[in-house]
Parts: structure tokens; sequence; C-alpha cells
């Protein structure tokens, strides 16, 4: 699908449209297998209305929950005002400066239902790896385009997408929720990771 412009995102968030809730297979998974460590830090990239970092603050990490529409952040703001462990800010992972982010890096982070998306997928995941803590994961969450209809595939992986996803990390473990395949990255390799901030 590639680069979505802002402001097209803005007025999808702004006639109160959104996307799939995040479902309890989704949540089991990312409690099984990225529990939150003590002091543990999330960025949740793309973040929308706000469901999967409030989740994620529910396990236990402080979640910097990112996304570039301000009107999905006005949303996600009002319908988690309880969330106090979410920070929410407006910032496009892909071309703005990320000096918001924290310095000391996140044990997880999530792009669920945005990496079809990304205009340049291989430069942006390059540098969230950086962004990782020793231990840390990433996790995309994604339709898979062989389930998904021909006319929505642009917003799904086929199998050579999440193959070429998969590069430049030790492990990947696949799992299904509900139809979405998450899709847990560790231990990225010395090439992709070269430039890791202490």
């Amino acid at each position: 699908m590639g680069y979505v412009r802002r402001d097209e995102w803005d007025r999808h968030y702004a006639r109160d449209q959104g996307f799939r809730k995040v479902g309890p297979d989704e949540k089991a998974l990312l409690a099984e297998h990225v529990p939150a460590p003590a002091d543990g830090r999330a960025l949740d990239v793309g973040c929308g209305t706000g469901e999967l970092a409030a989740c994620l603050a529910g396990l236990g990490y402080l979640v910097d929950a990112v996304d570039f529409a301000d009107s999905a952040l006005v949303r996600a703001r009002a319908e988690w005002a309880d969330a106090k462990d979410v920070r929410w800010l407006c910032l496009d992972i892909a071309r703005d400066d990320p000096a918001e982010l924290r310095d000391d890096g996140y044990d997880l982070i999530t792009l669920r239902l945005v990496y079809p998306f990304l205009g340049d997928r291989h430069r942006v995941l390059h540098a969230l790896a950086r962004r990782l803590r020793p231990g840390g994961a990433v996790v995309v969450i994604t339709p898979l385009a062989a389930t998904t209809p021909a006319e929505r595939r642009g917003i799904a992986l086929d199998e050579n997408e999440i193959g070429l996803l998969a590069q430049g990390w030790r492990t990947m473990e696949r799992f299904d929720a509900e139809g979405l395949a998450v899709l847990v990255l560790r231990d990225a390799l010395r090439a992709f990771s070269a430039h890791r901030t202490a």
C-alpha cells in the first residue's frame, strides 16, 4: 500500500472511523510472549485511537503511543483518559524528527495494522530496531493477503513481504490471532542494528 498522507488519516479519524478492535487472542499472545519486565517501556507505532496502547499499559508497560493523525490522538486521549502510563505523541515515525522518543530505548515496539502503510519499511524497521533495549522485541500485527479480499489487499502482507520483514532478525515467531498474523521479531542482526543507541 505504501505511505498514506497525514491529512487523509486525519479525515478518517475525524469521521469517527477506526480499525478492527484488539481481540482477546492478541491480548493473550502479547501477555504470554512479550510480558512487561520491571520498568518496561513500550512504543506503539501508529497507535490510532489508542486501544493497543492502553492494553500494553494494562500489561505493565510505560507506553509512548505515536500517531501522525491529530484527530486519532484527540480521540485516544478522550477514550483512554484513565491510562496514566501512556504518553500520546503526534509523530510521523517515517518522516519526523524522533527527538520526542525516549533515549533509553524500549523493551517492546508494536506496529499493529500499520506496517503495510509504511512507505520505506526497511528503513523504518531498521531505525526502530536501534531503539530496542537488549532482549526487546518488535511485534508486527497484520492481516494476511491470502485471506484478505482482493480489493483490500493493500492493507495486508503476503508471504514474500513477511519473509522480507523477517530478514535482519535472528528469530521470528509467528502466531495467529483471529485471522491476523502476529509476528514477534527478536535479536536484530549486527548489520541491521549496528548503530543502536546505548
